[in-house]
């Protein structure tokens, strides 16, 4: 009867309906799929690609990082964020291999997309009742690992100044 009912409405049957999961959750399934998303992207930029890594020296951060966001993204509201430990590594790595702030900052607006366009991917399957509160907070925790990359950076290279004088 439910069956009917949904298909006189144009809904999907029950049935057929893909299980709904949390945005931490099927990032979590999809790291893989980021990653990729990710590199695919970064391959696109001349910039980025100027820099000739293998794929351990350009992803390996991510797993790290993005770990660090879905475990943000499970934090219960009002708890303070730890800072993330990767990514202030990853902003030394970043540096020592010849990038640029403006290439480090590239490389963070391109994991902010390729998050989105994974979470876009599972659309049928994302719990919207916490959709936006968990945009809200990918986005402030990867502008939060920005910083702790830039910190690396500024602090690098005020250590480098001193030793050149």
């Amino acid at each position: 009867m439910v069956e009917l009912i949904d298909r006189a409405k144009g809904a999907t049957p029950a049935a057929s309906r893909l299980p709904i999961e949390s945005v931490p959750d099927i990032l979590e399934r999809e790291t893989s799929a980021v990653i990729d998303d990710w590199l695919a992207r970064v391959d696109q930029e001349s910039d980025l690609v100027g820099i000739p890594l293998n794929f351990k020296e350009r992803t390996g951060h991510l797993p790290q990082l993005l770990h660090d966001v879905i475990a943000r993204l499970r934090l219960n509201v009002g708890s303070k964020a730890p800072i993330s430990k990767a990514a202030s590594n990853h902003g030394d790595l970043r540096r020592k291999q010849g990038y640029t702030v403006a290439m480090a900052v590239e490389e963070s607006r391109l994991l902010q997309v390729s998050i989105f366009s994974t979470l876009h991917r599972n659309v049928k399957r994302l719990d919207f009742d916490t959709l936006l509160p968990h945009i809200v907070t990918i986005a402030d925790e990867v502008d939060a690992q920005l910083k702790q990359q830039m910190l690396r950076f500024m602090v690098a290279n005020a250590v480098e100044v001193r030793h050149d004088d």
